[in-house]
């Protein structure tokens, strides 16, 4: 198999979800829409102090951030098992572990990027410093590739499971906690003027990783989960 061959079924997948996700506005719209909720809603229970909401902002929007990617996570298989496609997939001559990586990339450009481009708004309503949301914005650019990396992980493990959102979140969330710290320490430590090059590295680090181990993973989980 050439790689020209390889590339075009990569780009001919990612176009495919990209379109059924449109068709589907509503789940795709769905987790913005919590993300946006949880983090305008918060100062209603907190209070409107400017200095306790640029204290805890961003550990605000990215626990938002981390539960609205994890609301998001069964739809990157969950529609191609039940209308057989993903065992068009498995059965397919090219790398399931490539097939999969396309089907990631979709469901961050879908889910994850929406998050990266509202973030900043967020940023300013919780009264972060610029340079602050300058932070928010490149780790949330790093961290929510690992959130949709290693989160499809979770769903090849549950996906032939009729109720296994439950068992999903059990599996994944302790994966995302390192994401989690980094992120929000990073934001934390710029509103503070304290350098940041060590935790944004960190999370780049998590990102390469994900990246490289990840896809394999994920088509080694589908095996064993539809076996």
């Amino acid at each position: 198999m050439s790689s020209a061959q390889l590339n075009r079924a990569f780009v001919v997948l990612l176009k495919r979800d990209l379109t059924l996700a449109f068709r589907r506005r509503s789940e795709m719209v769905n987790p913005l829409l919590f993300f946006v909720l949880v983090t305008t809603l918060f100062p209603l229970g907190v209070g409107a102090d400017p200095a306790l909401l640029r204290s805890i902002g961003p550990g605000i929007i990215w626990v938002a951030a981390l539960l609205a990617a994890l609301l998001s996570l069964e739809s990157v298989l969950r529609s191609d098992f039940e209308d057989g496609s993903l065992e068009q997939l498995m059965l397919s001559a090219h790398p399931l572990s490539v097939l999969m990586l396309a089907k990631v990339l979709a469901h961050w450009l879908v889910t994850g990027l929406p998050l990266l481009l509202v973030a900043p708004l967020l940023g300013l309503l919780l009264g972060l410093s610029g340079d602050a949301i300058v932070t928010l914005v490149q780790t949330l650019a790093l961290g929510t590739p690992v959130l949709s990396l290693v989160g499809t992980i979770g769903v090849a493990l549950t996906v032939g499971l009729r109720k296994g959102g439950m068992i999903l979140s059990l599996l994944v969330l302790p994966l995302y906690i390192p994401v989690l710290i980094f992120a929000a320490d990073a934001v934390t430590s710029t509103g503070a003027g304290l350098p940041v090059t060590a935790q944004l590295s960190l999370l780049s680090a998590l990102l390469v990783l994900a990246l490289s181990l990840t896809p394999a993973a994920t088509a080694a989980a589908l095996k064993i989960s539809l076996a």
